[in-house]
């Protein structure tokens, strides 16, 4: 049988994470915050990855908010600077 992930939030957490997923200025940080309120409810990682947000996630994606949440806070859920691909051509100045 499949080991279920449980998360336990405190009241501050789940009224931050409510707070951040009904008016973030970034749209990424408010579906990830109602990706891991609907987890902290008893949702399982699979239903909630694949059904219940606006678009559809690997379930480790949503694990790794998950956890990257309680090791961080908000700060945790957003892009960190410098993410993504390089320019290859450098325009000479």
């Amino acid at each position: 049988m499949p080991k279920v992930y449980r998360l336990k939030l405190t009241e501050a957490q789940i009224q931050e994470l409510r707070k951040a997923a009904k008016s973030h200025d970034k749209p990424y940080v408010r579906e990830r915050s109602a990706g891991i309120l609907k987890v902290s409810e008893g949702n399982s990682l699979r239903q909630v990855a694949y059904h219940q947000l606006l678009r559809r996630h690997a379930p480790e994606t949503l694990k790794e908010w998950c956890q990257r949440y309680l090791e961080e806070g908000l700060d945790g859920l957003l892009v960190k600077s410098g993410r993504g691909r390089k320019p290859s051509f450098f325009p000479s100045e």
